[in-house]
């Protein structure tokens, strides 16, 4: 109509061009100005002329236009101007109108298109109407369940009815003839069996449209109606997410399926290369798997939990990304991951690992089921494998079978001898009766090419091996692309199956035993009636298990909450992080003194050692103990001290914890993983590197001062020398005890002797005690002379020593001589201030001993104030971010927590929670299960 429209738009728009055209030419020209043109007629002058044919010519506008032939009208030259005005005039008018028309024939059929698109469009308000009741919906599902039924009746009504005519026409036929006849019939049954192979495929395309259809539908539905009630609820677990969770809780409890864990799953097992993976993905509509060409890929056990949903999408269970597995580049992320978990499992030199990789698939028309897919099995190994590898695989394979209600998905390559697979007899060991075993022959499309079709069909007939199962399915899963969609391989395997002689002819095989489709309908089916069977039992193990385990615990622990490690952790975490807390609380003064004595103790061997005794061997003291505190306020003592520091800040932290132990409320069973933080915190902490610099700028400033200010700095400075030259006097006079033994009245009373090397000791002090009394003032090393004479001395006493043995001897001998006479000076300097003050280093009484000392007391009293500072302001909250880091990887390493917290206690507490956890999760998936049915 529309095309017509235009035609005849068209046609009349010519009509008016070609009228002006003749009007205009007339109009141009005087000299046939009295002419009167029609559309496609001859002028009335030119008829009575008689031009042509008695007059009777007819000039049409082409002619006029564009004369020709011995008719054309001839146009005077003086004329051709207002020709060319014509044809532009007319291409311009028939341009605009050409353009019109089309517009307003476009418009009219985009207008048409658009109201069948808006006609087609379904009606959206239903939605408002179902919101609030979902009769309908169930009514929708129920009319589908009636079709599936009446067109499955109507099938087997035919078969049956087909079956009964041929045995009725089979029995009359004569004799004679009935060979001929019953081949005839034999070829329509084989017909008809194609026929009717071809109406369950087409129904079953059929119903998983309409499926798809009301699913997408009542997903929309869900959807609106939980934003019309609230968008915060949360959205219930689905059966198939609850029973894997219950399996993951499993996994860590009865790992060996000796005690409770009697749970279905579906346990995919097969010969390498087999191509259980692929059948794997088959049921999950995506290839989430890694390949290799002739590589074992499968290293660890993968658990597969399918679920329906809206998305096709997969995600790990420790992590919270999804991948979509309708985009290649997520499935090629998702293959990766998974060859990276499985790789990262095995440890220690091993092939295979025993450490499950737990996923989930959700998707549209996936089947609810867990899966288990494991390495396959091997019957030689190659040289980059371990020694164990095939024992380990099958002890694998036999652990996760041996599961009493474990469905065992047996996968069989077609194309290769049976006689070579390995997986039957292992199958056979823990199933014998074929009570929860599933057949499925892979690789059909190769086996129709290489095998004995008899040997096929009595494979899948359960007549070729004797193994027995509950079901012998075939499947094709792919052409040995890798590239290949899920969709593509199961176009090509329906296909196959659609157009296989293997499995049109006559034999026991019948349509439900091929596809992975029915293979993944028949796994589900009989996962969920084993779960129904067995999951009440399982509840009530649990629940006994449950009540032994809290008699126990009321029996040992009264008193006591059940806490499990991960509670006690962080209870302990808490009392240590108090402790780091509590540092903060200790004054300065606390601090300060305990600086001061850490210091002394660091620096005080090195004061006597290294500038005190060498000072006073030399003649100006004074000059030699600049010399020695510069080059040690530059070098070591900066050093020294912040490690003083250090360790004050960790002796503190740890009297903390020790005093903490003493509180009536104090648990022992943290005192292990308490050590183990405190142990781990201090090794890693060091204190901040510039400290060092600062502590070199103070103490150096500090040593330049040489001059005591008033008299209670040099009364505390003498109390200083005399304390700290005694505390080196008693160290020495143990040393003298060691080496010349007890005294008279010590041996007397505690019935002790000298021995040998004591009483040679002995004699050669007596000759060192007859050189420093006729020298008050010797040097702190002996000559050559006087080592001669001591040796010769004692040889006389018939006592051979050599001049090591000697000086061994007088270095504690004269220390003891030096230290008293310290000691009288220091005695001496008490009193000595006033002459000091008024004749500094040349008074009359020697004291220089008490201006040194003084000089290193100042510089740890600046020392300790500045460490003091270090810790309050910047050590301690250091402290307490390295503990809290300790903390945070200690709180993820399970295997440490573990270790650190142990005993009856907590074991029995663990056992306890994760029984309970699983119970309460049984419980919840039965009462959801029995809602379902």
């Amino acid at each position: 109509m529309l095309r017509a429209t235009k035609h005849i738009a068209h046609r009349d728009t010519t009509k008016r061009v070609n009228y002006l055209c003749h009007k205009i030419v007339v109009s141009t020209n005087s000299q046939y100005s009295t002419l009167n043109y029609r559309y496609g007629g001859a002028s009335s002058n030119q008829q009575q002329q008689g031009h042509g044919n008695g007059g009777k010519h007819h000039y049409y506008r082409h002619d006029f236009l564009a004369p020709h032939g011995p008719k054309a009208w001839t146009i005077p030259p003086n004329r051709g101007y207002g020709m060319v005005v014509v044809r532009i005039l007319r291409g311009a008018l028939k341009l605009r109108y050409l353009l019109l028309g089309g517009a307003i024939g476009g418009g009219m059929t985009l207008n048409k298109k658009y109201e069948d698109w808006k006609d087609g469009l379904p009606d959206l308000k239903w939605l408002e109407e179902a919101l609030p009741q979902g009769e309908k919906w169930s009514q929708f599902s129920k009319t589908l369940i009636e079709i599936g039924g009446a067109v499955k009746d109507v099938i087997e009504i035919a078969k049956d009815d087909l079956k009964a005519k041929t045995t009725v026409a089979a029995l009359s036929l004569s004799q004679d003839d009935s060979r001929r006849k019953y081949e005839t019939l034999q070829s329509q049954v084989e017909t008809l069996q194609t026929e009717i192979m071809n109406v369950q495929i087409k129904y079953q395309k059929e119903l998983e449209k309409m499926e798809k259809e009301n699913r997408e539908l009542r997903q929309q539905f869900l959807i609106l109606k939980q934003q019309k009630k609230t968008g915060t609820k949360k959205i219930k677990k689905s059966l198939i997410d609850m029973y894997s969770e219950v399996l993951d809780e499993l996994s860590g409890y009865d790992t060996s399926y000796s005690m409770a864990d009697h749970l279905p799953r579906v346990v995919v097992v097969g010969d390498q290369s087999s191509g259980k993976t692929s059948v794997l993905e088959s049921i999950a509509k995506a290839r989430i798997f890694p390949r290799g060409s002739g590589e074992m890929m499968t290293r660890a056990p993968v658990k597969v939990t399918l679920a329906e949903g809206p998305y096709h999408v997969a995600q790990f269970r420790d992590s919270e990304r999804e991948y979509d597995l309708t985009k290649e580049s997520d499935l090629a992320e998702l293959r990766r991951e998974v060859e990276f978990r499985m790789r990262a499992s095995v440890r220690g030199g091993k092939t295979v690992s025993n450490e499950v990789i737990s996923m989930t698939v959700k998707g549209p028309g996936l089947q609810r089921m867990v899966l288990v897919d494991l390495p396959g099995i091997i019957s030689t190994m190659t040289v980059d494998m371990a020694s164990d590898t095939k024992d380990s695989i099958h002890q694998m394979t036999k652990h996760y079978m041996s599961n009493p209600n474990a469905i065992i998905l047996c996968i069989q390559d077609g194309s290769v001898d049976a006689e070579r697979s390995n997986v039957t007899d292992l199958v056979m060991q823990c199933d014998p009766l074929g009570r929860r075993t599933i057949f499925v022959l892979t690789k059909v499309d190769l086996a129709e090419e290489l095998a004995d079709p008899d040997r096929i069909r009595k494979i899948l007939s359960g007549k070729l091996f004797p193994m027995k199962a509950l079901g012998y399915y075939a499947v094709v899963t792919g052409r040995g692309r890798k590239d290949d969609s899920i969709e593509a391989i199961r176009q090509y395997e329906e296909d196959f199956f659609k157009n296989s002689k293997l499995f049109q002819r006559r034999g026991v095989i019948m349509p439900h035993q091929v596809t992975s489709r029915n293979l993944s309908l028949a796994v589900s089916d009989r996962f969920w009636k084993m779960v129904r069977e067995t999951i009440e039992q399982q509840a009530d193990a649990f629940k006994a298990t449950r009540f032994n385990l809290e008699t126990e615990w009321k029996n040992n622990f009264p008193r006591l909450r059940e806490s499990g490690r991960d509670e006690l952790f962080d209870k302990a975490k808490g009392e240590i992080l108090d402790e780091v807390v509590t540092l903060s609380q200790i004054s300065a003064k606390k601090w300060e003194e305990a600086l001061n004595d850490k210091l002394w103790d660091k620096l005080s061997n090195y004061v006597f050692e290294n500038i005190y005794l060498p000072a006073a061997q030399s003649d100006s003291f004074n000059t030699m103990v600049d010399i020695k505190l510069r080059q040690w306020a530059e070098q070591a003592l900066p050093a020294k001290s912040v490690e003083a520091g250090w360790e004050t800040l960790q002796k503190e932290f740890i009297t903390l914890m020790e005093k903490a132990k003493k509180s009536p409320d104090h648990d022992d069973i943290f005192d292990n993983l308490k050590a183990a933080v405190v142990d781990e915190s201090i090794r890693r902490h060091s204190w901040e590197d510039k400290a060092i610099d600062m502590l070199r700028v103070i103490q150096l400033n500090t040593l330049e001062d040489r001059f005591v200010h008033d008299k209670s700095e040099w009364d505390q400075a003498v109390k200083f020398l005399e304390t700290s030259v005694k505390a080196k006097l008693a160290q020495t006079e143990e040393t003298l005890s060691e080496m010349f033994g007890p005294g008279q009245f010590t041996r007397i009373t505690h019935w002790k002797s000298l021995t040998e090397d004591q009483n040679k000791r002995r004699y050669v002090k007596n000759e060192l005690d007859k050189i420093l009394k006729n020298d008050d003032k010797h040097m702190p090393t002996l000559s050559y002379d006087e080592l001669t004479t001591v040796r010769k001395n004692l040889q006389r006493e018939n006592i051979e020593v050599d001049t090591d043995y000697i000086r061994q001897t007088w270095f504690p001998v004269y220390r003891r001589h030096f230290l008293k006479q310290a000691l009288q000076r220091a005695n001496d300097c008490r009193k000595a201030y006033y002459l000091y003050s008024q004749q500094g280093t040349d008074c009359d009484i020697n004291c220089n001993d008490v201006v040194l000392f003084w000089r290193i007391q100042q510089v740890i009293r600046v020392t300790a104030n500045a460490l003091r500072q270090q810790v309050i302001n910047r050590e301690a909250r250091r402290l307490d971010k390295e503990i809290k880091e300790v903390l945070d990887e200690f709180s993820e390493d399970e295997e440490k927590k573990a270790h650190l917290l142990t005993g009856k206690r907590v074991t029995l507490a663990e056992e306890l929670i994760k029984v309970r956890q699983i119970q309460e999760k049984l419980e919840e998936f039965i009462n959801s299960l029995n809602q379902e049915k």
